[in-house]
């Protein structure tokens, strides 16, 4: 039995074997918490590396006992609020780790999230996680405390404990090479070019994400027209500013309160109304030559016993559900009506054979996020059953930056677009500003031009923008392939 603040040491490389590992976990009281390393988290269920073995690297091990909230991976136990591992840990590129402190956060929805101080030689490197509001069930997990005395049960740990320590030792790694964290990124990922996004503006919002009664989750605007990433930004911020001039209008000054990703969210119950106010401030602002339009429907919230309820907040009533070929028609009136180049989830994340006869059907960027959550194993049957052509690539559903990096270029390999994404419940971290531009994806959402912990993504990248000055090149209209350019 572990003791409280017991130290182990790990003098040289250790070979773990399934069983011992297990043996050593079911050893703890329940009053602790284990993780083992960025890339293992034995929380039930145990999801067990593909391999027999595991390595650890030679390190120094602090245990603590652990009561309820904070998260840490590296085979540690936990003291909630004042977490420090202390260590000289040496990577694969011989970094030293001096310290490691995690800290309890809150998110842009007032939620507790982890941020993860990492100390080198090199000085802090910081990073955040977020979390989603509409989420698949496939993804990575996310744990929480279910202590309804501390902000509703919603402490967390979990898989997105891992990706803290994972984005802040990328930082740092960029820092030990001396490049910025775009470089290095595109250098993991066997990039020589690099390519600024089309950003995908989320300006008005429903489903999850909104307190109205629209259904699918997320008008986006994407200027393809613009010349640069920062004309891209005007063009987003200018349209944005019409639109909500444009639903005053019709709709009164409270119809512009905005949802969790900046965008209006006016009580409009059809999905129509919603797009055809964008095209509306898309020809006011005149942009009609610059600007499409893509949706996030986030179609497995309105999912049920096999059918679709596309006014899923009202109390049930089996009688106006419909189907997947109607709701796939209601997509291609979208598609013949207004400018919409891509829409994600259009079903839910199980109902395979709707994907794939949709995707077939029509000749816009079908995207999957739910239906993969940047797993390589749902990637890859996706890319058999031919059921989207593009990954929705978020970091903290599969839980590092190494399988990130690896879920991006399985569906590169494959012909697929890329879209890097936020969550709506985000941090100001900017770390998938310099992502997108190192893994030369050309496009981004991470929502509207509003509230800072979006902007601080879009500011980024213009700052990225400027530092590349002539070698900046920007994805524009071959968002889908950027290496066309």
């Amino acid at each position: 039995m572990l003791n409280a603040q017991m130290v182990t040491l790990f003098p040289a490389p250790l070979l773990i074997h399934k069983s011992t590992l297990l043996q050593l976990f079911y050893s703890i009281p329940p009053s602790y918490l284990f993780f083992l390393s960025p890339c293992f988290v034995p929380s039930p269920p145990l999801h067990l590396p593909m391999t027999h073995m595991l390595t650890l690297p030679p390190c120094v091990i602090r245990f603590h006992p652990f009561s309820s909230h904070l998260p840490f991976p590296l085979l540690l136990l936990i003291r909630p609020h004042s977490l420090t591992f202390s260590t000289r840990l040496q990577t694969s590129c011989r970094m030293s780790i001096v310290n490691i402190v995690a800290r309890e956060i809150l998110d842009s929805r007032g939620n507790p999230t982890v941020e993860v101080d990492l100390h080198t030689d090199k000085g802090l490197f910081r990073a955040a996680v977020p979390s989603g509001a509409s989420t698949g069930i496939y993804e990575a997990l996310e744990l929480r405390d279910g202590d309804k005395t501390r902000y509703k049960g919603k402490a967390k740990f979990g898989a997105n404990s891992i990706l803290g320590v994972s984005l802040a030792i990328c930082k740092a790694g960029a820092a030990e090479k001396g490049v910025p964290l775009y470089r290095h990124i595109a250098d993991l990922a066997g990039n020589r070019e690099l390519v600024l996004p089309v950003p995908a503006f989320n300006v008005i919002n429903g489903g999850s994400h909104a307190g109205n009664r629209l259904a699918m989750q997320e008008f986006m605007v994407l200027p393809v027209g613009a010349e640069s990433f920062r004309d891209a930004l005007r063009v987003g911020a200018e349209l944005y500013q019409t639109l909500r001039s444009v639903i005053k209008e019709k709709y009164g000054q409270d119809a512009t309160n905005v949802g969790d990703e900046g965008g209006f969210a006016p009580n409009i119950q059809e999905n129509s109304e919603a797009l055809e106010l964008i095209k509306t401030a898309i020809e006011k602002a005149g942009f009609t030559d610059k600007v499409v339009i893509g949706m996030d429907v986030a179609a497995s919230e309105f999912f049920s016993e096999g059918k679709y309820d596309l006014d899923f907040k009202s109390p049930p009533n089996a009688a106006r559900n419909i189907t997947a070929d109607e709701l796939a028609a209601i997509y291609q009136g979208f598609i013949n009506n207004y400018p919409v180049v891509s829409i994600e989830d259009p079903f839910d994340q199980d109902d395979w054979p709707a994907w794939s006869q949709f995707t077939a059907s029509v000749g816009i960027q079908v995207v999957g996020d739910d239906l993969t959550v940047t797993n390589p194993r749902r990637i890859q049957r996706a890319v058999e059953e031919k059921a989207c052509n593009c990954l929705l690539l978020k970091v903290n559903q599969i839980g590092s930056v190494t399988e990130a990096i690896k879920a991006c270029k399985l569906a590169q390999e494959n012909g697929w677009g890329v879209m890097v994404s936020h969550r709506s419940g985000e941090t100001e971290d900017t770390f998938i500003a310099d992502l997108v531009v190192g893994l030369c994806t050309g496009q981004i959402k991470t929502g509207a031009p509003c509230r800072s912990e979006r902007l601080a993504k879009y500011n980024q990248l213009m700052r990225i923008e400027e530092e590349l000055g002539d070698q900046a090149r920007f994805a524009g209209h071959n968002f889908r392939n950027p290496s066309a350019i």
